[in-house]
């Protein structure tokens, strides 16, 4: 019972040195009173992951060969689901909580094609680390973001930024799928991200 605690208490430890942090980098909150829709973007082309840095497409081939290494068929069909959980798993998350708190309580909707929309959210990934879960012993993952608001019809002018560093993605009991790891990393960057918006812009 002692080790338990103990290892319980490692973990906590250990999640906590990676907190999440947010900086407004430019911008201000003042244009989102009013607005009843914002229009969301992900992006992904610049990410890299792992504390190597690696670009997405070096890390895709990196696991994909080992895990087609240890069974064939495997590294092919999860590099399937690794760029589908974008849209099925990271996407909806990181709405999901965004309109939560912000739709729920002040009529701002999420979504991705609201093309009439005055506003554009750009969550542009620049890094993740997909953590790993052994059972007794876990990382949990981590997410990181800029998150840029502007004109839907002219994009260079942009509104708010902020960046979002470290977002934890972890769950009750066990998870052993990175992609679900990382999808509660963009959910947390949702929640997150949307309780500062309440602060500073209502």
């Amino acid at each position: 019972m002692k080790i338990n605690f103990i290892i319980a208490l490692l973990l906590l430890c250990s999640a906590s040195s990676y907190g999440q942090k947010l900086k407004v980098k430019q911008g201000d909150f003042n244009f989102i009173k009013g607005q009843k829709e914002i229009n969301v973007e992900f992006v992904y082309d610049n990410m890299t992951l792992l504390k190597k840095n690696l670009s997405n497409e070096d890390y895709v081939k990196e696991h994909s060969a080992e895990l087609e290494e240890k069974t064939r068929g495997k590294g092919t069909s999860w590099e399937k689901s690794w760029y589908a959980s974008r849209e099925l798993i990271y996407a909806p998350k990181f709405l999901e909580l965004m309109n939560r708190y912000l739709y729920e309580d002040h009529n701002v909707f999420f979504a991705e094609n609201l093309t009439d929309a005055k506003y554009t959210l750009i969550v542009e990934t620049v890094w993740v680390y997909p953590g790993w879960d052994a059972g007794v012993m876990k990382q949990p993952a981590k997410v990181s973001t800029l998150l840029k608001f502007v004109e839907t019809n002219n994009k260079d002018n942009v509104m708010l930024e902020v960046s979002s560093q470290n977002a934890p993605g972890d769950q009750w009991g066990s998870s052993f799928s990175n992609e679900d790891r990382l999808g509660e990393g963009y959910a947390k960057t949702g929640k997150s991200f949307a309780k500062l918006i309440l602060k500073k812009g209502f």
